[in-house]
């Protein structure tokens, strides 16, 4: 008998990835198409729907050949959170979508959290604090800010929904998404319309809330025609990519912690009971099935800023990549394994797109520190690398004063680096683990949410069965006091430097 196929899409911020596995988990085909991103003024970022959906459409397109189309069981996905799609009465996109990691909206978190009564009556609606990140952040900014679109909308979506809609026609959002919009009730998984009321905002334009296994459809005759899928296929709702790549590690049990390096930085542990969330230090969002909940924090430039450095100071590494053939990002490690734990001196902050967490707040900037006429290129690369691990231990360390931790697994782009793996057990003083496809991240976890939908697996639980470990590091004793004293100094430079943001800020800057 053969084995069943489930297709999984990934709505990434750099580009779409589209996979086909098979029951047993084998990865048979993966794809990943990139597409722009628009940085008009600073502190803000938009992409065009449309260019999520032709990337998905090249993508699908590169992998269904080589798959066995009559097994294919169904299709699910992941996305980036947070985003604004706005769209009119004929489900046109309005205007450029708002991203996740866009900070243009503070002044209307203020609003909301002040009409709500202050931070603890906001938390008393949704346990979560309306972060600039958030979607709804990003409604009462286009109501404020450009009222004749904000007229137009009849309906928003996250951006994983918009290739939803283009592949079914059928409109809606899954309930992990839908946490991360700052109006949704996390505790009984509905929206909280008493807020929705408090806001002064139309109930008709938040689409309804599914639970991620829930099937929302079936490709259509055009769709199918653009893809190759084939028509009648079954659609599952799916979930936000900071849930849903866990779930794709295996991560469906409390007391493992996930940690994703991508293009933001993510911590997250699943929960079988509902908490709360008393000082609204962490996020805590419904979770990609029926009775699970998901507590993370989500560092907003975690790869992303190992990306800007690859591509805006390291050109000399770029260079050597096209010359030999080599992976740009392994010589950049070999140079930063040529420093020492500590990088000499050097500290790096990654608040290149402002902060979510620990810190919530937009005006935050990154930062060199300690470079002196002794710091040597292959310091500043390991300082990089070591900046954005200490700013997910101090999310880890809120977690676990909410929930004992033993272990890490951990994905994204940072996990594929034996140096930085070994990097995150030293610096997290756990265990480390990569699982299998972990590199596939949230795509991964779409395809156990489509085949849980489908009746491949009966749940998460015996889905995640089929992800296996693949490395274990261990955390290195002499490793940990430069790292611990390094640490001390990286703490400090936040509060220290907070004055100097808000006055930047202040100023344009």
């Amino acid at each position: 008998m053969s084995n069943r196929i489930l297709i999984g899409l990934d709505v990434g911020t750099s580009g779409a990835k589209c996979i086909a596995v098979d029951e047993t988990g084998k990865v048979l085909a993966s794809s990943t198409q990139e597409y722009p991103l628009y940085t008009p003024r600073p502190g803000w970022a938009e992409q065009q729907p449309t260019d999520w959906y032709d990337g998905v459409v090249r993508g699908l397109n590169a992998i269904l050949p080589k798959v066995d189309k009559s097994l294919l069981a169904g299709i699910s996905f992941s996305g980036q959170m947070h985003g604004l799609v706005a769209l009119d009465e004929a489900c046109n996109v309005i205007r450029p979508a708002i991203l996740w990691n866009d900070q243009r909206t503070q002044a209307q978190c203020d609003w909301i959290t002040e009409k709500a009564g202050g931070l603890k009556g906001l938390l008393s609606y949704t346990n979560n604090r309306m972060l600039t990140g958030y979607t709804g952040g990003k409604i009462l900014w286009l109501r404020d800010e450009e009222p004749d679109n904000f007229a137009k909308m009849k309906v928003f979506f996250c951006p994983k929904d918009y290739i939803r809609f283009r592949l079914t026609d059928t409109i809606g959002i899954d309930v992990s998404d839908a946490s991360g919009t700052g109006f949704f009730d996390t505790a009984k998984r509905t929206w909280n319309e008493a807020l929705i009321a408090l806001a002064g905002l139309p109930r008709s334009i938040f689409p309804e809330a599914h639970e991620s296994t829930e099937q929302a459809g079936v490709v259509t005759r055009r769709a199918a025609e653009a893809t190759g899928l084939p028509e009648g296929l079954p659609v599952y709702f799916g979930g936000g990519d900071a849930v849903i790549q866990t779930t794709g590690a295996g991560l469906v049990t409390p007391g493992v912690l996930g940690v994703v390096i991508g293009t933001s930085g993510n911590v997250s542990m699943a929960l079988d009971k509902y908490y709360p969330n008393p000082n609204g230090d962490l996020q805590m969002f419904c979770n990609n099935a029926p009775g699970l909940w998901h507590s993370f924090g989500c560092p907003l430039t975690s790869g992303g800023a190992y990306r800007w450095y690859r591509d805006e100071l390291c050109q000399h590494a770029s260079i050597e990549a096209k010359r030999t053939g080599r992976n740009v990002y392994d010589i950049m490690g070999d140079e930063a394994a040529s420093s020492v734990p500590g990088a000499n001196g050097v500290v790096f902050t990654p608040y290149l797109t402002g902060e979510r967490c620990p810190y919530p707040d937009p005006n935050a900037r990154g930062a060199f520190y300690g470079i002196t006429l002794a710091t040597k290129r292959a310091d500043i690369t390991r300082a990089v690398m070591e900046g954005v691990t200490y700013s997910l231990k101090q999310v880890i360390d809120l977690m676990a004063a909410f929930m004992k931790c033993s272990k890490v697994y951990t994905s994204g782009g940072g996990s594929v680096s034996p140096l930085w793996r070994q990097m995150q057990a030293d610096i997290f003083d756990l265990p480390v683990y990569t699982m299998s496809a972990a590199s596939e991240g949230g795509a991964y976890g779409a395809i156990m949410v489509a085949g849980v939908g489908a009746g491949v697996w009966k749940d998460l639980t015996e889905a995640a069965s089929i992800v296996k470990v693949e490395t274990e590091t261990l955390p290195i004793r002499e490793n940990q006091k430069r790292y611990q004293d390094s640490f001390e100094i990286y703490e400090k430079i936040y509060p220290a430097l907070k004055g100097v943001y808000d006055l930047s800020a202040g100023k344009g800057y």
